[in-house]
């Protein structure tokens, strides 16, 4: 039997939108003007209506994609892009991210880097939380900022953000990957220029993500052959996955409320039972941050033994260290915290969903202290 901690890098599909996609499949394609065509538009408009309506946007500004990741890409280099179809005189080539970004957007922003753009990070505390925002005083030709850290778990002020860039009318996309499902969302409210999420997070199926864009400023699209979902995302549409989404996200935005009491006390239960079981450890994840991350490092430890131990006996969890070209270092989200490489080479992320249970934790409790024991052994 496993014990499986690593929601933040997948949920199992909800028996909802397992439903909701089957009745689905046999959906043709949705632009097409026959009756079976219209059939299949109607289950494609309804799915649409529905994300609006839980993520408080109108349906236009709905536009599903293949994953968060697309989104991410679609949003930072369209919005990137639209900017030179711009006004000459608020053109910038600078872009402001952070220096915790999930790769899906730290890459991206990466590359847009080596073509010529100037990249600024805005700078992050201990706590992995943006502590500065000096620099979105400047005009830019966007800003982007994940909303919560997919490895720390630690909310970002998004609003101030977005309030901040505003005012020199800088667009702004949020990585809401983490949080969509989580936390209640209103995009309107938020005042972002773009949004992103991804389905297998809050439950849904894998391979289709959504990415909520304001009419304007609109990102321009970065593929090209069709003018679905406004022609910012051509494509045929992947229909009944568009609505096994749409189910998860309304059963998951239901279960907000409960379902944050519960999985916070469960994951406040194990960071206890690690202190009090374990010596020198490190807690990474402090409030405010989403319920469900647990972040802590083990010095005299390395990741990847720990994620090989606890593998061994059913446990499932990630590592908060990246592999590169077989070396195990630490991930850059510790990097920019300040962390020591000793410190946090030895790190776990336990990541908490609807179906862990008190079970779960007692037996991580039981079984961890003597996985750390043998790790600093070796």
């Amino acid at each position: 039997m496993s014990h499986y901690f690593d929601y933040a890098a997948t949920q199992p599909m909800r028996q909802a939108a397992i439903d909701a996609w089957v009745a689905a499949a046999d959906s043709v394609n949705s632009g097409a003007q026959y009756a079976s065509g219209r059939k299949s538009r109607s289950v494609l408009d309804d799915a649409r209506e529905k994300v609006a309506e839980l993520l408080g946007c109108e349906p236009i500004e709905v536009i599903f994609t293949a994953s968060g990741t697309e989104a991410d890409n679609i949003a930072i280099q369209g919005l990137y892009r639209a900017a030179e179809r711009g006004p000459a005189e608020r053109r910038t080539r600078r872009i402001i991210s952070t220096p915790i970004e999930h790769p899906a957007v730290r890459d991206t922003v990466a590359t847009l880097e080596r073509q010529g753009a100037t990249v600024e990070l805005l700078p992050v505390d201990r706590h992995s939380r943006v502590s500065d925002l000096s620099a979105l005083d400047t005009p830019a030709d966007l800003a982007t900022c994940m909303w919560a850290n997919n490895e720390i778990g630690a909310l970002q002020p998004v609003e101030d953000i977005v309030a901040r860039a505003s005012a020199q009318e800088i667009p702004v996309h949020i990585d809401a990957v983490q949080v969509v499902g989580k936390l209640p969302i209103n995009f309107v409210e938020l005042g972002a220029t773009t949004l992103a999420a991804s389905a297998h997070k809050f439950g849904g199926p894998r391979g289709i993500g959504l990415l909520l864009a304001r009419r304007s400023p609109a990102p321009q699209p970065i593929a090209y052959g069709g003018g679905q979902e406004r022609g910012i995302r051509p494509g045929t549409v992947d229909v009944a996955s568009a609505a096994g989404l749409a189910a998860a996200l309304e059963e998951s935005v239901a279960e907000i409320p409960a379902e944050s009491a519960r999985v916070g006390a469960l994951r406040d239960r194990l960071r206890e039972g690690i202190l009090r079981e374990i010596d020198d450890v490190v807690v990474n994840s402090s409030e405010p941050a989403l319920p469900s991350h647990l972040h802590v490092s083990f010095p005299g430890t390395d990741g990847d033994s720990l994620i090989m131990l606890l593998d061994q006996l059913g446990i499932e969890a990630s590592t908060g260290s990246a592999c590169s070209a077989g070396v195990n270092r630490m991930s850059h989200v510790l990097e920019a915290m300040g962390v020591t490489e000793s410190e946090g080479i030895g790190s776990l992320r336990f990541t908490l969903g609807r179906n862990t249970s008190d079970e779960d934790v007692d037996y991580v409790l039981a079984h961890l202290p003597e996985v750390i024991r043998r790790a600093r052994s070796v």
